[in-house]
């Protein structure tokens, strides 16, 4: 079954797409790439975005929940177009959408009880109208209706992509939120540990943003961060925050680790007189120490995803954590690296048309598995001209 995956994570930045062929097999799933893209937002969109959190109003909600669909039915038919298929050919579109508020801490609600909530934008019944093609979205809902906190939900594919019989191996995906996957050799659905381990490129980002004022986004292959000089003072505040101390199931996202906490890394940052380079370096430091820290397992290998890979003061740093010689890249274990998390959505949604839970409730939190998202059929397709 050809399935088609759409994903926009914590930065912002754009929207990955990836075009997929699924097996089953027996007890894994076989995955095959066909084609993947990664498209940045128009600017305007991703400006209003950034700032909603900040000062969003439902309106700008309403109206991005329609745009950000739009954008993503367009991505999704170039990606179609440049795997050479037709939206005929494609079962299922996995639409994760733009996650803009992510709260799975249990906050009470007078005359309901306490409940944990999620809001991704990005208008399914859009995508499906504008390709033809079937959409599942909405997927972190029903975990959370049922107890969870709605995340992490890739490691129910990292573990058909990355299990060996005979290698324990640690998933590290360094996006906007660093997260862990722990796969122990030859083991199980079961025996999977997952959870956010907190910021990664949304601290990064947000200091050079910051800043500059907005003159630059990201610290381009990580030179700045290269430069600089780790400085414990900063690495143990960075440390002490309550999240990385707290016991799974968690997850997290910019509203913990957004504006205002990057405003208190700068505060910090300046009062001990340390230059933009050096609370780069520092940041990497304390981001790579928290993966390691975040477990005590016995692991063979550990393979590194995400954007993150491309910042040379992080990589370095994850690598100075654990045995250098253990870590290696997605690429190198086979699987392209920026394409995994939209390979994922498409994964996830061609279980929700086989009606196979996909949640893993050991690690949301969820009181049993569930099946995930909401279904919107598709209909004749509309082929895109530019």
């Amino acid at each position: 079954m050809k399935c088609l995956g759409l994903m926009s994570g914590t930065s912002m930045d754009g929207v990955d797409c990836a075009v997929i062929d699924v097996t089953p097999g027996r007890s894994t799933l076989r995955i095959t790439l066909l084609a993947h893209r990664t498209y940045p937002y128009p600017p305007a969109i991703r400006e209003q975005l950034l700032s909603l959190v900040r000062t969003g109003t439902v309106e700008t909600v309403c109206r991005l929940h329609a745009a950000v669909g739009e954008v993503f039915a367009r991505v999704a038919g170039r990606t179609i177009r440049q795997a050479k298929l037709s939206a005929t050919d494609v079962a299922v579109i996995g639409s994760h959408g733009q996650t803009v508020w992510h709260a799975p801490k249990r906050v009470p609600v007078p005359g309901i009880g306490s409940i944990r909530s999620s809001l991704q934008i990005g208008d399914p019944s859009v995508i499906a109208e504008r390709t033809g093609i079937m959409t599942v979205a909405d997927f972190r809902a029903r975990d959370l209706a049922a107890g969870g906190e709605g995340a992490p939900l890739t490691p129910y594919v990292h573990y058909h992509v990355f299990r060996s019989r005979n290698t324990s191996r640690l998933i590290v995906n360094l996006g906007g939120i660093a997260n862990v996957t722990w796969l122990p050799k030859n083991g199980g659905l079961r025996d999977v540990v997952a959870f956010d381990v907190g910021p990664c490129n949304l601290l990064l980002d947000g200091l050079m943003r910051q800043a500059t004022r907005g003159q630059q986004s990201i610290d381009r292959n990580g030179a700045l961060a290269v430069r600089g000089c780790p400085q414990d003072v900063l690495v143990t505040e960075l440390l002490r925050h309550p999240f990385f101390a707290r016991r799974p199931p968690k997850s997290t996202g910019r509203e913990e680790f957004g504006e205002g906490y990057i405003r208190h890394v700068r505060r910090v940052a300046a009062r001990h007189g340390l230059s933009l380079d050096d609370t780069l370096a520092s940041s990497c430091v304390a981001i790579a120490r928290t993966i390691r820290q975040s477990g005590s397992w016995a692991v063979d290998e550990v393979i590194v995803g995400g954007g993150g890979v491309r910042n040379r003061g992080l990589l370095r740093a994850v690598k100075r954590e654990f045995e250098p010689g253990h870590v290696t890249s997605m690429e190198r274990a086979g699987v392209k690296s920026q394409a995994l998390e939209a390979m994922a959505f498409a994964v996830l949604a061609h279980e929700t048309i086989r009606g196979v839970p996909a949640n893993l409730p050991w690690v949301t939190g969820a009181a049993s598995p569930v099946v995930l998202g909401t279904v919107i059929p598709g209909r004749k397709p509309v082929v895109f001209t530019k």
